[in-house]
């Protein structure tokens, strides 16, 4: 979001339900929401005996998701906060209202907080009866090596999903368009992912709407490679280019990428240059002008190339390129028709060579007016993120009001200690989104005081007393984790969700006359378990566990001393790790990419932690 759009008014914790529904408003035609639900559907589903492809990713990357939701191509898109992946109950609500009983084809970009919640959806409609499979999109070459064939898709090792997403959703869905069963769709998404790389570059950074201040900036006079579209760090950085120089390293990047060429392909290539939110359409055409060029020297016959915006950041200014090796069957889908509010292609086959037969101005539909253009050559950059030193002081106290119908200083314990929670955690709320953009987008403090909202409010409904009942606190708990890992979304989301309602669970199936600091001390050991099967971290690779596990430990052995006194030193214990997770390397989620750049900053998901058990202590009594 630019500057001058920001000016418009937009308030961060309404942004996505306002864009939805301008956009089913918008395009009613095409598109309708979700009921319940932050997610749009195809007016053509749900269809009896037809495969439903269900994609989705978080807000700021659109025409990604919801704009490649129609005929021929995504049947249903679940959305999720800026930059943050949909929760897996907005997943679930989502797939039921696309599913025509032939099952359903979960495909998104590979990410940490994605791969948690469309794997729960997963699991929990397959639970329902709904015969379910997952495609994971690994196109960015910049971000990893390329995954193993025969292995899971490691989020944290493995390569992004960015602009190549496009290329996957758009042969699954016109498989699933003509009628293929849903293992048949499923191998098509998984060979499409398979023959697609993407390499990209940015010349400036975005601005989260509602800031003041961009999440990121590119120094004037270079280029950062590699660059990720919620500003993970690049490849390297190097000096302004020239569009024609762009292009050689946009090029250069991919082609030793590319896997053997399919049978039957002849060097077939469907091509993509996307713009990243700012860049104009005009200089893109330049860029792609030796884009072309240099493919076919290097013996490749691009195939119904796109140049627009497809997969955006914001106002990001950049570009990326992605290219599909195509067989026969994978021109036939990629050529199919589609209508989507972004993307829309009529019958008729593709000329190869020649002036494409459709027109232009109706095939592809922009995204929107770009805001802001380069200057022919414009520079391009380097990120800067915040300071590497000098973390800032955390806050001791919150002036941030509940949502209504919850009292701020009363009610039953569960519903008390969430808001003494969300209290701290809201006054630290910029510290923890400054200690997260170390690693990428820089949405942390947002979310979890979202989410801590939600569950405040999902507590409150369901508490039922008594005041010292633990089987009653655990009922309030699982409402609040479901609500929480809902409301945030991303793999804070999940995991924090998960803590909660596993604590809560155990609490529940506590005996009769049981409670104290042995009772929660199982209820920990059990929610870190839960946590670390969830994230598949362990202790000691910068995460929240390495605030988890010394206040676990903690409050077990000084359980016999009382609740109140064990809480209070097992939470120090969590606050002295998470300021010590700042000397470890990140081995997990995002910032596992960043290697020895996310040394020397706690970890923000560690700190939140910490602080949320420190609110809790001063409310127990």
């Amino acid at each position: 979001m630019t500057t001058e759009s920001a000016g418009l008014g937009h308030r961060p914790e309404t942004f996505r339900e306002d864009w939805l529904e301008g956009l089913a408003a918008a395009y009613a035609r095409t598109v309708r929401r979700v009921p319940g639900a932050y997610g749009v559907v195809g007016r053509h589903v749900p269809r009896p005996g037809k495969v439903a492809l269900v994609i989705g990713g978080g807000s700021g990357h659109y025409p990604a998701f919801a704009g490649l939701v129609g005929t021929g191509l995504a049947d249903a898109a679940a959305v999720g906060d800026v930059f943050a992946s949909p929760s897996a109950e907005q997943v679930c609500r989502t797939a039921r209202a696309a599913d025509g009983g032939a099952g359903v084809l979960l495909c998104y970009g590979n990410y940490a907080g994605d791969a948690m919640h469309f794997g729960l959806a997963a699991r929990r409609l397959a639970a329902e009866g709904v015969a379910t499979r997952t495609v994971l999109v690994t196109d960015d070459v910049a971000s990893g090596p390329p995954p193993v064939e025969g292995r899971p898709v490691d989020p944290s090792r493995d390569r992004r999903g960015v602009a190549g997403d496009f290329f996957v959703f758009k042969v699954a869905g016109a498989a699933a368009e003509r009628g293929d069963d849903l293992d048949t769709v499923t191998r098509i998404a998984t060979r499409a992912n398979a023959l697609t790389r993407t390499f990209g570059a940015a010349f400036a950074g975005c601005t989260l709407p509602g800031a003041a201040e961009p999440l990121f900036t590119v120094h004037a006079g270079t280029t950062e490679l590699g660059m990720g579209i919620h500003g993970e760090p690049g490849l390297r950085t190097t000096r302004h280019l020239t569009a024609a120089e762009l292009a050689d390293e946009l090029v250069g990047n991919l082609l030793p990428e590319l896997p053997a060429p399919p049978a039957g392909g002849r060097g077939r290539v469907a091509v993509l240059l996307n713009g990243l939110g700012r860049t104009k359409y005009e200089e893109m055409f330049v860029v792609y002008r030796q884009v072309d060029r240099r493919l076919r020297e290097a013996g490749l016959r691009p195939f119904r190339p796109e140049v627009g915006e497809f997969v955006t950041s914001f106002d990001m200014a950049g570009v990326s390129l992605s290219l599909m090796l195509l067989d026969d069957e994978l021109a036939a889908l990629y050529d199919a028709p589609c209508d989507t509010p972004a993307f829309r292609r009529v019958p008729g086959r593709y000329a190869e060579g020649a002036d494409d037969r459709t027109d232009r101005g109706g095939e592809r539909t922009a995204a929107g007016e770009t805001r802001t253009g380069l200057a022919p050559g414009a520079s391009a950059g380097a990120a800067t993120r915040p300071s590497a030193g000098g973390d800032g002081p955390l806050r001791d106290g919150a002036a941030r009001p509940l949502r209504d119908g919850i009292p701020p200083g009363g009610g039953l314990p569960v519903t008390v200690a969430l808001h003494a929670a969300l209290e701290l955690v809201a006054a630290n709320e910029a510290e923890l989104g400054r200690l997260d953009a170390v690693a990428g987008d820089g949405d942390h403090g947002i979310g979890i005081v979202r989410g801590l909202r939600a569950a405040a409010a999902a507590a409150h409904a369901a508490e039922p007393g008594p005041a010292g009942d633990p089987r009653s606190a655990g009922t309030a708990l699982l409402a609040a984790g479901l609500a929480l890992a809902d409301a945030s979304g991303g793999a804070s989301g999940a995991l924090y969700g998960a803590l909660l309602a596993e604590i809560g669970t155990v609490l529940t199936r506590a005996a009769e006359g049981v409670r104290g600091a042995e009772l929660l001390a199982d209820a920990v050991d059990a929610a870190q378990r839960a946590v670390g099967e969830l994230g598949g971290a362990r202790v000691g690779e910068k995460t929240m566990l390495d605030a988890l596990d010394p206040f676990r430990r903690e409050l077990r052995a000084r359980a016999a001393e009382g609740l109140p006194k064990a809480w209070q030193a097992a939470a120090e214990a969590a606050t002295r790790a998470a300021a010590d997770t700042a000397r470890l390397t990140p081995a997990r989620g995002r910032a596992a990419r960043m290697g020895m750049l996310g040394h020397g900053h706690p970890d923000a998901g560690a700190v939140s932690l910490a602080l949320l058990l420190t609110a809790v202590g001063t409310t127990l009594s």
